[in-house]
């Protein structure tokens, strides 16, 4: 947006798009409200989301429930484990991140994020696994995580692969 000074040959006036130049000129007609972006935008979604299927915030809820456990668990490892820990909390933070995303997104997008959280469940399950077998985690807790987030991948995976 530019602004040309009183004096000046413009007069004035703003010169630019129509909703940035009614906003920095103070037209309250065409100013859009507050917080509201009105110009061109990168995004995928265009109308509100399409509903989503309860499996979908099922899964959300059982991931959010592994990847806490998880951390949890990493939380405890000792200092030479530092790296696998880091990579534990990652992996398990990432599954119900992309569920969400996904969730809010459409089509192709959409499948993106779910094959990402599908995917990072079963990189945390292997973590998990390696833990328990080196004996450095609560086993209890540890076969908790792993199961929920096998549930996990198997509503994520019906996500998916929709029947049709």
């Amino acid at each position: 947006v530019v602004f040309f000074p009183a004096g000046s040959a413009r007069g004035g006036r703003c010169q630019g798009r129509a909703a940035l130049r009614a906003v920095a000129c103070g037209d309250p007609v065409t100013a859009p409200a507050p917080g509201r972006w009105v110009g061109d935008m990168n995004t995928t979604r265009t109308t509100p989301p399409p509903s989503t299927p309860n499996r979908s915030l099922t899964a959300h809820g059982l991931a959010l429930e592994a990847a806490g456990t998880a951390v949890a668990l990493a939380l405890g490892l000792p200092a030479p484990l530092r790296s696998l820990a880091d990579q534990l909390i990652r992996s398990a933070s990432s599954v119900p991140a992309n569920l969400a995303e996904g969730a809010g997104r459409a089509g192709r997008d959409r499948q993106h994020h779910w094959r990402i959280a599908y995917a990072s469940a079963l990189e945390a399950d292997s973590h998990l696994r390696l833990l328990l077998g080196a004996g450095t985690v609560d086993r209890a807790a540890a076969q908790r995580a792993i199961e929920l987030f096998d549930r996990v991948r198997a509503l994520t995976w019906r996500l998916i692969h929709p029947r049709r």
